[in-house]
């Protein structure tokens, strides 16, 4: 047998883990931004750090636009000022409950790649926010790009509720567990 040459292959087992802790990470991210929504908080701190989450007016400042930061886009600047603003008493409960429903579902790994879909949904209409509002550059790719890559791998499968489904119905095996 020749020698092996050049770097070694990287363990599936790992790569799938890998996966896993970022769809768990972006879970807890998004679940905690809709405990601040709904339980009316945003500072939090844990010993000597300290820092903040989006809660409903926070959310609603960045949609508004203050600070002279309002979008210019031109989809977006009708849907978010004629539809969103007026109606915040609605669109507040359906960003809370999907922020809430999303993280949920990533840190259970249940239709992750579901889960992962409607976040980046959501992420990118923030980018759409922030294109035109002078905003630094990498506001969000950060935010969509891991969700992206979790709305394309069944990262559901390791540490997650998708593998128990997958396994009792194999069916099932195909997007979005």
């Amino acid at each position: 047998m020749a020698p092996r040459i050049g770097p070694p292959e990287v363990s599936p087992t790992l790569m799938a883990r890998g996966l896993a802790v970022l769809r768990i990470f972006f879970g807890v991210i998004l679940f905690a931004n809709g405990l601040a929504k709904l339980f009316a908080f945003s500072a939090f701190t844990i010993g000597g750090y300290s820092a903040n989450l989006v809660n409903l007016p926070i959310a609603r400042a960045i949609l508004a636009g203050d600070g002279g930061r309002r979008t210019e886009v031109p989809l977006v600047k009708g849907l978010v000022n004629d539809i969103i603003l007026p109606n915040w008493g609605f669109f507040q409960v359906v960003i809370t409950a999907v922020e809430l429903g999303i993280g949920a579902a990533l840190i259970l790994g249940l239709a992750s790649r579901g889960a992962a879909l409607v976040g980046l949904g959501q992420q990118l209409f923030l980018a759409a926010v922030y294109f035109s509002s002078n905003r630094w550059m990498f506001e969000q790719p950060h935010e969509y790009v891991p969700l992206f890559i979790l709305a394309v791998v069944p990262a559901g499968r390791v540490w997650g509720l998708d593998r128990l489904i997958v396994r009792a119905r194999p069916r099932l095996g195909r997007w979005p567990f």
